[in-house]
Formats: structure tokens, C-alpha cells, sequence
């Protein structure tokens, strides 16, 4: 690495921490800290949102398919993200929204202590901090993993530093901080990514070859949509699982949904970030197919880090380092005020009698408190990610399969045709996906396809299943459902 490189790396380090000092003069109450007082627009919590949905899991581990198979990296990872995003902008964005005007939520777990009961909510919440805490990890490993191919920065000194740099910002700043920080690392991103295609074109060029024609010299099947390892059915269920993780049941991702003005722009948010996932993957993914023409390397997670050592000038090097980082820092700032606004709004009050008597200003110390926790945890698992089966394997089978129990019964319990059923169904649906990934994991081996599709089947059959025969919802759980399919300006329920 040049002396330039290093300049842009510090620089962009230097602009993340004053928008997080920036970001934490606007954050007067938990509220400004969770949900950005309900006041970022549309096209913010949109760029937000995207940046937020992936990491530098897309440079280590989807480079790694790319390299190895082809076009089935971006069909089977990155495209079932545009079409369930855009699910979501009809049928759950505007509903989150609703939560927040009329049930004056600041968790998306909040609104379930009154749909189902407080057992099922703290299931739920327990469950899915558990999750997002390997989540986070893998991300940390991920950018760790460039970070030491790039410079030979020692894979606990990148995950520290990396978790570091983003503590210091988000704790600040929340949901502010989260977005603005966002914003910038989405133009880092696009130039880092349009130097990366310049530089890649050229290689290819003196090949004799381009951005349109190279697709035929690439080894057999890299062009295939689909492969024997990830085949269609996996792509359809994928789809199904994303629609339920992509529009609430990753917490973060919901929370761009909830800090919008209006139902209407919450809807706009999800349509902008399902054109970005549909476009700008494709941006970035380019240079990784063409990639098996260009360069080897003996372990296929190390491609995209090759490529950029190999092809770019001093300056544009730091510069691709750092978009790698924007993607991870977002993801993980955005996880850490998630899970923060869950531990203290839906955790702590059932657990801890005296948090019931807590000031604003101390709840909001608290989140600040359990976002430092949430981030030196991930922390440790990051730096043991390879003993957990890698980047690839958290990321797919366990974050992939686990995340369709966790969130169906939160997203479908704000739907009206499911408003009969109750904590029962919930609980069985949860229960139920967890031991079947158990069972295809553990003790049947079966392979990622299976492990992945089973858990989300399993537990959607449940809830529908057992919710027809045990109709056990609350009271409450009818007018909440028609609250939100109830498209007016209701005045704000009172909050039970």
C-alpha cells in the first residue's frame, strides 16, 4: 500500500467520527437516538437501508462463488434481495410506519408484547440478539480478511479496529449517525466501484476482450443461473426467506421503515432500495466474474483483494479499501442501534423492575451502554469465526435458516388474513424451525440448499397450521391488524 492509500483510509476514518460527533448534537431523546424522531426522509432511509442490507461479506464470500461458479453468485444472493425488498414496500413498509405513528414504537419487537404476549416477545427478542451477535461477526471476519491480504494487518487487529472505528460513531450519533455515515460510504462505494470496473476493463482489454464479450471465454458453466450446489428451488424459497428478512425480520432494516415521516415515504424508501439491489450489485459483481481470466489464487475468498493489489494505481487502492469497509460499517452500526433499541425497550422492562423508573435520559444512556456490549461481543465471535465454519457458512446456514423462525411470526402477525392466530402458533412456528435446522445440520448433514430451505417451511407450515386450529390471539391483536391495513390519519393509539 501506498503512502496515498494510507491517506484515504485515515481520511475516511476521520469523516466517520465528525458525522457521529455531528450526528450527536441532533440526538436529544431515545427517540432522535432508535427512530431519528420520525423525521429522515424517504431517500435517505432508502440509500440507508441498501447500504445497511449488505457488507464486505459481498467482497470475501460472494467473490469466492463468483470466482468458483459465476453468475450464480448475484442470482442466488443478490438478486432475491430486489424482488423481496419490493414485496416489502407494499405489503410491510408502510405498515412499520403505522407502528410507529399510532403505537409510538421505537423496537420493531415492541407492538408483539401486545399482538401475541410478552413470553413470545422476549423469545422472540432473546433469540434474535443471540443471532445477530454471529451476524455482526461474520462481517467483522469479512473485512478482517482484506484487511489482511491488503496490508497484513493480523485478523484480531482488523476486526478491533474495523468495530472500533464504527463504535465510536454510532454510539453517538444513532440512527442519525447511522444514516448520514451511510450516505457518504455510498458515493466512497461508487467510486471506489467504477475505478474497480476501469481498472478490470483494462486488464481485459489487453486480452483482447471487454465488458460484453468475455462472458464466452469464461470456464464451463460461469454463466449458469443456476448450479447443482444452489439450484432453483433454492433461489425461490431464498426469495421467500429475504421477504421476510429484508423487510423487518432484520431488525435494522425496519427500523429505516419506521423512522420515515409517512406510510407513503416508507414505501418510496422500500422501492428505491429494491432498484439499488436490483442495479448496483451488478456494479460491483463484474469485475468478480471476469475475474478467473485475470487472476489465480489458491483460496477463492482472497479474489476481489487480489484483483484490486493487482490492477490499481497508489490512491484508488486505499480508496477500494475503503468502500469494503463503508458496506461493513453500516451493516454493523445499524445491527448494533437495532439490537440496543430492542435490550432496552423490550428486554430490559420485563427483566428489570427499576428500568420501568428510568428517565428518557437514562434509557438513553442505556442504549448507549448496550450497544458497546452488543459490539464487544460480535467482536469475539468475529475473531473465531473460522472455528465456526467461515464467513460463508455463518452468513448462509446459520443467519439464512435461523432468521425465518425468528421473524415470521413478528411479520405475519401484522398482516390481517393471520390476525386470529396467537402466541401459541408463535411459539410452536419458533420452536418448530429451530430443531429443524438442528436436524439438517447437525445430524443429518444435509447440504446448505436443505439446511437453508427447511428451517423457513417449517416454521411458516407451524404458524399457519397450528394458528387454524388454536385461535388464541389477544383481544387486542384484531385492532392492531386493522390499524395498520388502515390506510388514513388515524389519530396515534394509546400504547398499551
Amino acid at each position: 500500500m501506498h503512502l496515498l492509500d494510507w491517506s484515504v483510509i485515515a481520511g475516511y476514518f476521520v469523516v466517520m467520527v465528525v458525522i457521529g460527533v455531528w450526528a450527536h448534537r441532533q440526538v436529544s431523546s431515545s427517540a432522535d437516538y432508535f427512530t431519528a424522531g420520525g423525521r429522515m426522509p424517504w431517500w435517505l432511509a432508502g440509500i440507508s437501508h441498501h447500504m445497511s442490507g449488505y457488507s464486505a461479506v459481498v467482497f470475501v464470500a460472494y467473490a469466492g462463488v463468483a470466482y468458483d461458479q459465476g453468475i450464480v453468485s448475484y442470482i442466488v444472493f443478490m438478486f432475491p434481495l430486489a424482488v423481496a425488498t419490493g414485496i416489502g414496500a407494499f405489503l410491510f413498509a408502510p405498515k412499520w410506519n403505522r407502528l410507529r405513528a399510532r403505537y409510538d414504537i421505537a423496537s420493531p419487537l415492541e407492538y408483539l408484547a401486545t399482538r401475541f404476549n410478552v413470553p413470545t416477545q422476549q423469545v422472540l427478542a432473546w433469540s434474535g440478539s443471540l443471532l445477530k451477535i454471529f451476524d455482526v461477526a461474520a462481517k467483522w471476519s469479512a473485512v478482517a480478511l482484506l484487511l489482511d491480504k491488503f496490508v497484513g494487518i493480523p485478523l484480531v487487529w482488523g476486526v478491533v479496529i474495523t468495530a472500533g472505528v464504527t463504535l465510536l460513531y454510532c454510539t453517538a450519533g444513532g440512527l442519525w449517525a447511522d444514516a448520514l455515515t451511510e450516505l457518504g460510504q455510498f458515493v466512497i462505494q461508487g467510486l471506489a466501484a467504477f475505478a474497480m470496473l476501469v481498472a478490470v476493463g483494462s486488464a481485459l482489454s489487453a486480452q483482447g476482450l471487454n465488458y460484453l464479450n468475455f462472458w464466452g471465454a469464461l470456464p464451463a458453466g460461469h454463466t449458469d443461473p443456476t448450479t447443482s450446489k444452489y439450484p432453483m428451488y433454492f433461489v425461490i424459497v431464498y426469495i421467500v426467506v429475504k421477504t421476510f428478512e429484508y423487510n423487518g425480520g432484520m431488525w435494522n432494516l425496519a427500523q429505516r421503515y419506521i423512522a420515515t415521516p409517512s406510510p407513503a415515504q416508507a414505501r418510496n424508501t422500500a422501492l428505491l432500495s429494491s432498484f439499488l439491489y436490483l442495479v448496483w450489485p451488478i456494479v460491483l459483481m463484474l469485475p468478480m466474474f471476469a475475474a478467473p481470466l485475470l487472476v489465480h489464487v489458491t483460496k477463492s475468498e482472497d479474489v476481489y483483494a487480489q484483483m484490486a493489489l493487482d490492477f490499481l494505481p497508489a490512491g484508488l487502492l486505499g480508496l477500494v479499501l475503503v468502500g469494503v469497509f463503508s458496506h461493513t460499517m453500516a451493516m454493523a452500526a445499524s445491527d448494533a442501534n437495532a439490537i440496543s433499541a430492542v435490550i432496552t425497550r423490550d428486554v430490559l422492562p420485563n427483566v428489570w423492575k427499576r428500568f420501568k423508573s428510568f428517565t428518557d435520559a437514562e434509557a438513553l444512556r442505556t442504549g448507549r451502554y448496550l450497544t458497546v456490549v452488543f459490539v464487544l461481543l460480535s467482536v469475539v465471535v468475529a475473531i473465531n469465526a473460522e472455528n465456526l465454519g467461515g464467513v460463508l457458512s455463518i452468513i448462509v446456514t446459520w443467519v439464512g435458516a435461523l432468521i425465518g423462525p425468528i421473524s415470521i411470526p413478528m411479520m405475519l402477525g401484522m398482516l390481517r388474513p393471520f390476525r386470529h392466530i396467537g402466541p401459541t402458533a408463535a411459539l410452536i412456528s419458533w420452536g418448530g424451525g429451530i430443531i429443524s435446522y438442528a436436524l439438517t445440520k447437525y445430524v443429518w448433514h444435509l447440504n446448505d440448499a436443505i439446511t437453508v430451505v427447511t428451517p423457513v417451511l417449517v416454521s411458516l407450515a407451524l404458524f399457519i397450521g397450528v394458528g387454524a386450529l388454536r385461535r388464541d390471539a389477544p383481544a387486542a391483536a384484531e385492532e392492531i391488524t386493522e390499524s395498520l391495513a388502515r390506510d388514513d390519519n388515524s389519530a396515534p393509539a394509546a400504547r398499551t
